[in-house]
């Protein structure tokens, strides 16, 4: 079946599947190959932990990558939880502000980058206590402030425009050569 038929929601936990021994290498490389060539996956049965899976097998290098799915009883329906979220009218402004920070802030998948806090903390906490150093309880946050959405993303957007401009500072010799712009008058 096509990979793109299968809902994200389904996918569950991703093993690596290699052939075993020199038995089954041929077969193995070649249904490898023909999934490739034809752009699909392929689906299975498998049982681990005394507990019956689909898996959704496809090419990954030289082997083959199976993704055990859920089943439907597994996967809660959208509405359940989004069925009660009104339509909201969406301010031109504030989407396009929105839709800059977007752009600005983003990036490409880079999951070395990823840091596991909770894991890591108790680790930090267990090698201060070895080397005998003393033991902070953590300070108590302040309540965060609710604030007017289109405010902090015009902060946001201020923000960026003045790295950008630090980045980007004329030369003393450029400044010196703009004209001046002159005042505006006070209405009265």
């Amino acid at each position: 079946m096509p990979k793109k038929e299968i809902d994200e929601l389904y996918l569950n936990s991703p093993y690596y599947l290699a052939p075993d021994g020199d038995v089954g290498q041929q077969a193995f490389a070649v249904i490898r190959e023909a999934i490739r060539k034809e752009g699909m996956v392929a689906l299975g049965r498998v049982v681990f932990t005394s507990r019956e899976h689909v898996i959704a097998l496809e090419p990954r290098g030289k082997g083959l990558l199976g993704i055990t799915l859920r089943y439907p009883y597994e996967v809660s329906k959208e509405d359940e939880y989004f069925g009660d979220i009104p339509d909201e009218k969406i301010p031109k402004d504030m989407l396009e502000l929105a839709s800059h920070i977007v752009e600005t802030k983003s990036g490409h998948f880079a999951p070395e980058k990823f840091e596991d806090q909770y894991e890591d903390a108790p680790k930090e906490l267990l090698k201060k206590k070895q080397a005998g150093e003393k033991i902070e309880p953590p300070r108590e946050r302040a309540p965060a402030k609710v604030i007017n959405l289109m405010d902090a993303l015009r902060r946001s957007v201020e923000t960026e425009r003045g790295r950008s401009t630090k980045r980007q500072a004329p030369s003393a010799k450029a400044r010196g050569s703009e004209p001046e712009r002159p005042k505006k008058k006070k209405s009265r």
